[in-house]
């Protein structure tokens, strides 16, 4: 049996979707995409990643993930570290994982993303 990743969901508060779009597609640069009209009228919204989907879903009395994350790898590191700092987005870098360079940020609402490439230029 294979398992592959097909989507990741973190929570958003209620009424949040224009804040998602701006940091998700305005910062990061993800794609969005439809959601089915049966899921639609919950809210949130639905991203393309490469080979899987990212979904923001509406959570009554959102708490924040500050532990649990997901990680991203991203081919221009540097450059969506200069895109966050330019939106005043803080980055905690860490260098405790062999071969990779990485950096935390947190999502408008808190939640925590991991973000990795290789070492490297």
């Amino acid at each position: 049996m294979a398992f592959r990743v097909h989507h990741v969901q973190l929570a958003i508060p209620p009424g949040q979707e224009q804040a998602a779009r701006r940091f998700y597609v305005g910062i990061l640069g993800l794609e969005e995409l439809p959601k089915p009209a049966t899921l639609a009228p919950r809210g949130g919204l639905w991203l393309r990643l490469d080979g899987a989907e990212l979904h923001l879903g509406v959570e009554d009395g959102h708490r924040p993930s500050r532990k649990a994350h997901p990680a991203f790898e991203v081919t221009d590191f540097e450059g969506l570290r200069g895109r966050l700092r330019e939106q005043g987005i803080a980055l905690e870098d860490d260098e405790l994982l062999p071969g990779r360079r990485r950096f935390y940020a947190r999502d408008p609402f808190g939640n925590r993303l991991e973000f990795l490439a290789p070492e490297g230029p």
